[in-house]
């Protein structure tokens, strides 16, 4: 517990900070919207690109543990999108943004910490496997998803596709994936600067979203949400990633426990950055986050 509340200080002192700022006046609405869609926008942007650019990935793909989180990720994401429009009548974005939070998870500030102090240096190669691509699928998705809503024109679609910040990023790191190409001098340097600034300033903007909405966003609608991420969506890739697909008992471990952190901040900035679901994805990362100090500690006794 004492290595957990460790670990989740540091989010919680960044968000203590966003949220104090917008209380005592020193930033305002301005100030957290500009935040949010520089995180978006930048930082993100070169973080995926650095990750996509950098990630280490073995000769043959590892399919059963790609299944077993994925399959995991689409089950509570359409659970989560199907709650929010029928039993809480939200708009269908309204949704996408509650189908992300269920299935969006904090991989860099609690996830890399927790599972490496879970399985040591047996669990770095899956552990970063699953990070070079969850944020690029998921970030996908989620556009897609809205983007792609009824009522709005497939070539207006495809251009907002094609000028997408984090989807730009992640072509870019494809392409020069592609050729050998990994930046290098100055060039990583910047890279690096702003993809190390994404979760500390997303962090701090989500502290003064929530100054501003406060958990608005009812309990009703938030724990549903919190449900599927710390307890459903951990549950079925244990029983995928255990008893389905063959794979080595740490990455199932990994795969597990991964699907247990808490709604990450990216499930934040999608809502910022559209402008849709703000309370509900600050209040449902704000929870997880708190709740996770007790449901962690019992993923980590199920799969050890």
């Amino acid at each position: 517990m004492n290595e957990l509340l460790t670990i989740n200080i540091p989010v919680f002192l960044l968000l203590a900070i966003g949220y104090a700022a917008a209380l005592f006046g020193l930033l305002d609405r301005r100030a957290s919207e500009g935040l949010s869609e520089f995180v978006f926008s930048l930082a993100t942007p070169a973080l995926v690109l650095r990750t996509m650019t950098s990630a280490t990935l073995p000769p043959s793909q590892p399919w059963g543990y790609w299944a077993a989180y994925f399959i995991g990720v689409a089950i509570v994401w359409a659970i989560g999108m199907w709650l929010a429009q029928r039993w809480h009548e939200r708009s269908y974005g309204e949704s996408v943004v509650a189908g992300f939070s269920s299935g969006q998870a904090n991989t860099v500030l609690v996830g890399i910490p927790v599972i490496l102090q879970a399985f040591g240096d047996a669990g770095a190669a899956p552990l970063f496997l699953l990070i070079a691509v969850h944020l690029p699928v998921t970030m996908t998705v989620a556009t897609l998803l809205y983007e792609g809503r009824a009522g709005v024109h497939w070539f207006q679609i495809a251009r907002r596709l094609a000028l997408h910040p984090i989807l730009l990023a992640l072509f870019a790191g494809v392409l020069l994936r592609s050729f050998g190409v990994t930046p290098s001098g100055p060039v990583k340097m910047v890279i690096d600067g702003l993809g190390n600034a994404a979760s500390p300033c997303a962090l701090i903007a989500m502290g003064l979203a929530l100054q501003q909405y406060g958990m608005r966003s009812s309990w009703r609608e938030t724990l549903p949400v919190v449900a599927l991420k710390l307890i459903v969506h951990p549950a079925i890739v244990y029983v995928l990633a255990f008893h389905v697909f063959d794979m080595p008992r740490v990455w199932a471990g990994v795969a597990t426990l991964f699907a247990a952190m808490p709604t990450g901040v990216n499930a934040f900035l999608f809502a910022a950055r559209y402008r849709v679901a703000e309370p509900l994805a600050s209040s449902a990362i704000a929870l997880s986050t708190a709740l996770a100090l007790i449901t962690t500690l019992f993923w980590i006794w199920v799969v050890l």
